[in-house]
């Protein structure tokens, strides 16, 4: 929740952070310190379209009420800041804080400019805080990683200790070349290279926003993988932007991949279905996670939108927002360990709950009663599809009533949420999801993959104003997708195409 003044505008979420005033895209250097999550992300303080990027700063104690701050990284004559991260170095090994005061520091990338020597490059720079975050001092040696490269971009650090030794590890891109490359250091300030990665699998678009991290599969600490994250735009599954994912091993010096399915720049599009993607819908991007979490948490947050029309969406003096945080495990399906999502959710323990028992689905809509419907919600709903055609739920609708017969039908505005169990695929429809008209590329149907479990689908929604996002299964798939309806659409109605179909159960938390 947004907890600056500005709150009012048309479309502005409730739980999704959104700068109070100006352009927002990916997030950066998340990190936690000292009980608070800090939030930094690619921020225009001039304007709400792209540029002047400078770091913006949120901070939160639970990750879903978010504090604005000032600017922490600003750009400046010779330097746009681009993505990167940010780590508490409590051994000090930067010099830049004390054993009693580490440092927080920040690895960006420095998109040099027309006034600077190094014009048109990309390459690392540092930049600290001693403070917990409240100011940040850029490091007087920057940059401190240079490949003579315009694309080289986007760092992701974190401190390794395994079989190799102890030290950080760098993750960032040469976008173009769509490969990731890995550095180590002993102490932030000097790096040497370790090894490439890729081009594999989705390589339609730059490769951009990287992360490596390790987790437990299936909760068993003795059996771990490594995940490698890359943002891809275009290219992504639903078109444009979008994040995949790579599981295997990583020895402190190389990422190898168990999940490769193609490889090199000339991918076959047929098999785009069969790599690990983060979502399946078109507003989930630049996907990262925190560092420093306690209890060892993996904790992701993605900007939700697209670069195919992010500049065009409808809002009025701010633009775009982020994901709801995600914690991310693995678990083995298919006998393989894959991806599942879970969001912290704003809904726990809070807001009124309205339920519906057990019921078989007639053909047709059902519309639900007025008390359910708002637009900021979460749903969570359970089918039986049995032989109907497909089965589901119609969003943030305007139903019209016919004057000869009285019965509703959906409007002019609905968004639908849809199981096929012929093709066994969950979609999301926002083709007609209110102001679709200012982007052609905008209008949608996403789709994924998601088997039965027991005959059943399970579906946790959470719509806020201007988005829905979903995760079908217990997180094993999300779509993730922004909407702009009429205040006046916020209906629901349940449907069946066909009979035998059943709702198992059915909640709304407002």
């Amino acid at each position: 929740m947004n907890t600056t003044a500005d709150l009012d505008c048309r479309y502005r979420p409730k739980w999704h952070y959104s700068a109070q005033r100006n352009w927002l895209n990916d997030p950066n250097g998340l990190l936690y310190s000292n009980g608070v999550y800090h939030l930094f992300y690619q921020h225009n303080p001039e304007g709400d379209t792209w540029g002047n990027m400078s770091w913006g700063h949120a901070t939160s104690v639970d990750l879903l009420h978010w504090e604005e701050q000032p600017v922490a990284i600003p750009c400046d004559d010779e330097e746009a800041i681009y993505s990167g991260s940010a780590v508490v170095d409590v051994r000090n090994t930067s010099g830049f804080g004390t054993s009693d005061n580490p440092p927080l520091v920040a690895i960006y990338t420095s998109a040099y400019t027309s006034g600077s020597p190094m014009a048109g490059l990309q390459a690392q720079s540092l930049a600290y805080s001693t403070d917990d975050g409240t100011t940040w001092t850029k490091y007087s040696g920057n940059p401190v990683l240079d490949r003579v490269s315009p694309d080289f971009r986007d760092p992701k650090v974190f401190w390794y200790d395994g079989d190799a030794g102890s030290y950080w590890v760098m993750v960032a891109v040469e976008a173009a070349r769509r490969e990731v490359v890995l550095y180590s250091s002993p102490d932030l300030l000097s790096w040497e290279y370790l090894s490439t990665f890729g081009p594999a699998n989705a390589t339609g678009g730059v490769w951009e926003c990287p992360d490596l991290f390790e987790l437990p599969v299936d909760g068993d600490v003795s059996n771990t993988r490594w995940v490698l994250v890359v943002n891809l735009s275009p290219g992504g599954i639903a078109g444009g932007s979008g994040g995949q994912y790579f599981v295997g091993k990583f020895d402190g010096v190389t990422f190898h991949s168990e999940t490769t399915v193609t490889e090199g720049l000339q991918a076959d599009d047929t098999r785009m279905a069969e790599y690990g993607w983060l979502d399946w819908g078109r507003d989930y991007y630049a996907a990262v996670s925190f560092s420093n979490v306690p209890g060892g948490r993996r904790l992701m947050i993605g900007w939700m939108n697209n670069w195919q029309y992010a500049a065009a969406t409808p809002s009025d003096g701010w633009r775009s927002a982020m994901s709801l945080v995600r914690e991310v495990k693995l678990v083995s399906r298919g006998g393989r360990p894959v991806l599942v999502q879970e969001a912290i959710d704003p809904f726990e323990g809070q807001g009124t709950e309205l339920t519906l028992g057990r019921n078989r689905l007639e053909p047709g809509l059902t519309w639900l009663p007025e008390e359910l419907s708002g637009d900021v919600l979460r749903i969570d709903a359970e089918f039986e599809p049995g032989h109907a055609g497909r089965v589901g739920i119609v969003l943030r609708a305007d139903p019209q009533r016919d004057a000869a017969t009285g019965v509703f039908s959906a409007g002019s505005e609905r968004t639908v949420l849809a199981y096929s169990p012929a093709t066994g695929e969950l979609s999301l429809d926002r083709t007609e999801s209110g102001n679709v008209g200012f982007h052609e590329a905008f209008p949608s149907v996403d789709r994924v993959a998601v088997p039965l479990e027991d005959g059943r689908i399970r579906v946790r929604i959470f719509l806020d104003r201007c988005s829905v996002e979903v995760f079908a299964q217990d997180g094993r798939a999300t779509i993730t997708d922004q909407i702009f309806p009429a205040d006046s659409s916020a209906a629901l109605a349940l449907f069946a195409e066909g009979e035998g179909a059943s709702l198992v159960s059915f909640a709304v938390v407002h």
